[in-house]
């Protein structure tokens, strides 16, 4: 299963469910572990790690 199909679901049960404030909080949580998963191994990891 693709990653765009995923996407694609989750915005059609979006859509058909009316439940639109959920996609701020998705949005928030895939950046949130892109900068995880970033900085993982940088020299700005112990910078990340101090503001949890």
């Amino acid at each position: 299963m693709s990653k765009i199909s995923i996407l694609a679901e989750f915005w059609q049960f979006l859509r058909v469910r009316k439940k639109y404030w959920l996609a701020p909080i998705m949005i928030f949580l895939v950046l949130l572990g892109f900068l995880i998963l970033t900085t993982q191994s940088s020299a700005l990891a112990p910078f990340i790690y101090t503001l949890f």
